[in-house]
């Protein structure tokens, strides 16, 4: 009994220097940007600080300026997890391919992902310039525009080259996992269902699909924590301009610009909630099971 509890206590000491660093740098900053969030708290009145409750939050719910953002949020959420999945899949099939390339492959598939996100955005802006742009002079020259597109002026565009700009980042990371599931399937299935007579569609549809599911919800589940939290490649795409605003702009611009640091700190609240949903289904991914 005696040794029970040295051991238990061993194991507590040896867990402090974590729950130390959990307790310093991640509750601390979610229990004082609570407390933020639910204060008045304007650094350019000092003076007037006091608490206020639900205020903010209900400021910002009533916001239009919140609904626009929140507009362009779910925008690039959508089309980032749409491109993200289908071409994640499909880079995924290529990579599972054994051939004398494969490494080089993948490591031309990994290289968007290691780019910085603010290098992205810089690469990107030049292939979608609004005036003689790559992208504008590639479709002139096939002939299938007359003049050049204006892609970072209109708001819908804008936002569509932003949310590529972050699949083609976010497609790596997805078709990686994607292909540790490929190669987690058991190849006597796929040789038991040859006996039956199944053909490739089948195969797919019935062994493929269906088993590497789970790992496609984490690449599907990651992407879309990466499109509510777009930043660089905003930034470095149109600017902090209201056309392309999402809502960690605005946080941003409420935070630092207007040092409004309650209602700052209840939108980042209100992201974080966004992102916690997320989140819950990406770890009830994890642990799921996969039946063979």
């Amino acid at each position: 009994m005696l040794k029970r509890n040295k051991e238990k206590l061993l194991a507590y000491l040896a867990l402090m220097p974590v729950i130390l660093i959990i307790c310093t740098w991640v509750l601390y900053p979610i229990g004082l940007t609570f407390s933020y969030s639910i204060h008045k708290m304007k650094l350019t009145a000092p003076n007037d600080i006091k608490l206020i409750g639900l205020d903010n939050y209900i400021s910002i719910l009533k916001s239009d300026v919140f609904w626009y953002s929140l507009q362009n949020t779910f925008f690039l959420l959508v089309i980032v997890v749409i491109v993200t999945t289908i071409c994640g899949f499909v880079v995924a099939l290529i990579l599972n391919k054994d051939t004398k390339i494969s490494g080089i492959l993948t490591a031309i598939a990994i290289l968007p992902w290691a780019m910085p996100p603010i290098v992205n955005g810089i690469i990107w802006k030049f292939v979608f310039y609004s005036g003689y742009g790559f992208m504008n002079k590639l479709l002139i020259s096939l002939n299938i525009i007359d003049k050049p597109i204006e892609w970072l002026t209109n708001r819908w565009l804008l936002l569509l080259v932003v949310a590529l700009v972050v699949a083609w980042r976010s497609v790596p990371f997805c078709a990686i996992v994607t292909v540790s599931g490929l190669r987690a399937i058991p190849e006597e299935l796929y040789e038991a269902a040859k006996i039956d007579g199944a053909d490739r569609k089948s195969k797919f549809c019935y062994i493929t699909l269906p088993l590497i599911k789970p790992f496609l919800l984490i690449g599907l589940t990651s992407a879309s924590i990466t499109a509510i939290n777009i930043f660089d490649e905003i930034v470095a795409i149109s600017g902090y301009k209201d056309l392309g605003k999402n809502l960690l702009i605005e946080n941003y611009l409420t935070t630092f610009s207007f040092l409004d640091f309650g209602k700052g700190s209840a939108l980042t609240y209100i992201i974080m909630f966004l992102s916690a949903i997320l989140g819950f289904f990406y770890l009830r991914s994890l642990n799921r099971e996969v039946e063979y």
